[in-house]
């Protein structure tokens, strides 16, 4: 602390000190997401995929409220479907497994609502003998009004190949025995329904009528009468 030393300048002969660092400030922004309408356009459209969201949110809310409302002031009664009437004139299986067949049909359909019409945009009759599908045939579109029954008639005809296994094989044997088949009829429908001047998107009801017919030409025809059959209806 003394003397100083003479060949000493006072200059400093250390490690190079790096220049200071620029402190930059962001005006405006805080953070790194999405907080204002403003920063849409900077946030890869978060903001907006945002709002479009809220948006389907509110219309679900909406049209939920919508039908709701609709409900409470109509009360919507089911539709019935019967089967009154079949005649089954040829269900013969020959050896290559081919079936002929010719069943007739009669639907009576029921719309038992006060305030509703009904659209019959399509309507599909499938014959069925187990789970195997035999023929099907299509009856003409129509409105019905409200409190209406509706006949409905259609003619199932032709031949397709059908194989039978096990079950199904023993059932039909029985049949041809009895005379009286076990036929399944499945309705495939598409339907609107009006409330007033308001018509409601497509439903697609399945219906399914488990029938037993006899067949016309076997003597059973005259013991046993074809029964009127409720089907079972699945919206």
């Amino acid at each position: 602390m003394g003397d100083r030393q003479p060949h000493l300048n006072g200059a400093y002969y250390g490690p190079s000190i790096p220049p200071p660092t620029k402190t930059s400030h962001s005006h405006g922004r805080r953070g790194g997401g999405c907080c204002c309408l403003g920063d849409c356009l900077g946030c890869c459209g978060c903001c907006i995929l945002s709002v479009i969201f809220n948006i389907l949110i509110a219309l679900a809310i909406v049209v939920g409220i919508a039908a709701l409302i609709i409900w409470l002031i109509f009360r919507p009664n089911a539709i019935k479907f019967h089967v009154t009437d079949a005649k089954l004139t040829q269900f013969t299986l020959g050896t290559d497994n081919n079936l002929r067949y010719n069943l007739d049909l009669n639907f009576t359909i029921r719309n038992p609502n006060r305030r509703i019409g009904v659209y019959y945009d399509q309507i599909e009759v499938r014959g069925y003998y187990g789970d195997q599908r035999f023929g099907a045939s299509n009856v003409s579109p129509f409105y019905q009004g409200h409190k209406n029954t509706t006949v409905v008639g259609t003619n199932i005809v032709g031949q397709s190949l059908v194989v039978l296994n096990g079950g199904d094989r023993g059932d039909f044997e029985e049949d041809v025995k009895s005379g009286i088949y076990r036929i399944d009829a499945k309705l495939r429908l598409k339907i609107r329904f009006k409330f007033g001047l308001i018509k409601s998107w497509k439903f697609k009801p399945k219906i399914r009528c488990d029938l037993k017919v006899p067949l016309s030409t076997s003597n059973a025809t005259s013991e046993f009468q074809f029964q009127r059959t409720k089907c079972d209806v699945d919206f």
